[in-house]
């Protein structure tokens, strides 16, 4: 069965690249947020086997985001994106429970990678 994946990033050309290397995978989107309280209230709506979230995004950022979804499910898989240089947020992510983080620009490859070892 293909593993539904949530995409959390504020600019839409992104979602729009990430949903488009992951179908071509296999995989299907369980939805699209903008920024982390949307995420938040997608990721109850959709419960979603894993997700996606950009670090830096409005209204809440992808940490924070991430560390409610680990409220509602301390057992959710979230990887973190991130663009060049912000090494300190990586490693704040990374302690907040996320399980792996890919840098931008995106490289289908590396999106995919990050998935497979994730949720398989």
């Amino acid at each position: 069965m293909a593993k539904n994946i949530l995409i959390c990033d504020d600019a839409a050309f992104m979602r729009m690249m990430i949903k488009d290397i992951l179908t071509k995978n296999g995989y299907n989107v369980a939805g699209e947020a903008e920024n982390g309280v949307k995420a938040v209230e997608k990721y109850k709506e959709t419960n979603p086997d894993l997700v996606l979230m950009d670090i830096t995004m409005p209204e809440m950022d992808g940490i924070q985001a991430l560390r409610e979804i680990k409220k509602v499910n301390s057992g959710a898989l979230v990887i973190m994106c991130s663009a060049m240089g912000q090494q300190a947020m990586v490693i704040e992510s990374i302690q907040a429970g996320a399980k792996d983080f890919i840098v931008k620009p995106f490289q289908a490859e590396r999106v995919i990678e990050a998935v497979k070892k994730v949720v398989g």
